[in-house]
C-alpha cells in the first residue's frame, strides 16, 4: 500500500451537508486530531494524539475529517498555512516515518484540508472574508457569496525507459547523489499522457511515447495527487533544462535494484514516496 493512503475515516458526506446532523455529533464523544500547527502530535505508542472539541481554542475553525467507528473526528485550522519547501522540515520527516499506514493517511488528509483552510480566508473573487461550511469541505464568501473548494492538484510522475534503462534525475538544491523520477504539474488543457509527454521533453529534451498509467499517491505537501505512468522514449539523447535539473542520468536495471537496497550508484527516493513503489514496480517486470 502506498504511503498517505488507506485512511480508516468514513468521509461521510451525508453528514457533512447536513448542518443539523453535523452538529448532533460535536459531543463528547468527538475526536479531536492534536497538532502543533502543522504538525502531528505522537504519543509513546507511535500513534496519533487525539483530545476532545474542549480542547478546541474559542474561536477556532474545526474541520470534520470524517467518522471513525462512528466517533466524528475533526481537526482545527492553524493560524498559518505552509508554504516552505516539502523537505525543509526534517522533524516531519522522521515523525512519518514511524507513524502506522492507517495513521499516515488520516494525518496527510487532515494536514492538506486545514492547510488549505489556512491559505485561503480570503476570497479569490472579491477578496472579502470567507467562512468554513460544509463541515470544512468549503468555503463561503461573507460578501460576494462564492463558494470555493479544496484543491488538489495533479502531478504527473514518470519513469521513462529506453532499452532496458530507466531516466532518472536530481533536481536543483537536491543533495548530490539523489535521484528520482521526473515530475511535473498537469497544465489547464491537457490530458495526463500529455502532461507526460510534455514534462519529460522540456526537462530532458527526450521524446516519449505509449504513456500507460500505473498507480497514484495523494501528496500532502500542500495538496497534491501524484499520478504514476511509465513510457518509452524514442532515443536517449539528453538535453538537459538547467533552470530546473542538476543532472539527469539513464540508469541500468541493475543499478536501480542496487540503489533500492541502498547499495547502488545514486540515493533512491524514501519508501514513502510513489517514485520508490514506481521503481520497485519496474525492476519486477
Amino acid at each position: 500500500m502506498l504511503s498517505f493512503t488507506g485512511s480508516r475515516l468514513d468521509r461521510a458526506d451525508h453528514v457533512r451537508a447536513d448542518p443539523e446532523r453535523l452538529a448532533g455529533y460535536m459531543n463528547w464523544k468527538a475526536r479531536l486530531l492534536a497538532l502543533d500547527g502543522l504538525m502531528p502530535s505522537v504519543g509513546d505508542d507511535g500513534r496519533l494524539v487525539w483530545g476532545t472539541l474542549a480542547d478546541a481554542a474559542e474561536d477556532a475553525e474545526l474541520v470534520f475529517l470524517g467518522l471513525d467507528e462512528g466517533k466524528a473526528c475533526f481537526a482545527s485550522v492553524p493560524p498559518r498555512g505552509d508554504a516552505s519547501p516539502r523537505m525543509a522540515n526534517p522533524a516531519l520527516w522522521s515523525l512519518m516515518a514511524t507513524l502506522q499506514p492507517d495513521d499516515l493517511a488520516l494525518y496527510g488528509g487532515a494536514r492538506s484540508i486545514v492547510d488549505w483552510h489556512a491559505r485561503h480566508r480570503f476570497c479569490a473573487q472579491c477578496g472579502g472574508d470567507t467562512k468554513i461550511a460544509k463541515g470544512g469541505w468549503q468555503r463561503d464568501c461573507t460578501a460576494c457569496g462564492a463558494s470555493h473548494f479544496p484543491r488538489t492538484d495533479p502531478v504527473t510522475i514518470m519513469l521513462v525507459e529506453h532499452e532496458g534503462r530507466l531516466m532518472l534525475g536530481r533536481g536543483l538544491g537536491w543533495p548530490e547523489g539523489r535521484f528520482s523520477a521526473l515530475a511535473g504539474f498537469v497544465e489547464p488543457g491537457e490530458s495526463i499522457e500529455e502532461g507526460v509527454a510534455r514534462e519529460v521533453f522540456e526537462e530532458s529534451g527526450v521524446r516519449v511515447r505509449d504513456v500507460s498509467y500505473i498507480a497514484s499517491q495523494p501528496w500532502p505537501f500542500p495538496s497534491q495527487l501524484m499520478i504514476g505512468c511509465h513510457a518509452h522514449a524514442d532515443d536517449d539523447a539528453l538535453t538537459i533544462d538547467e533552470t530546473e535539473m542538476a543532472e539527469i542520468i539513464w540508469f541500468t536495471r541493475e543499478e536501480v535494484t542496487a540503489a533500492l537496497k541502498g547499495e547502488g550508484p545514486f540515493v533512491a527516493p524514501p519508501p514513502h514516496a510513489i517514485a520508490y513503489h514506481l521503481m520497485q514496480w519496474w525492476i519486477s517486470r
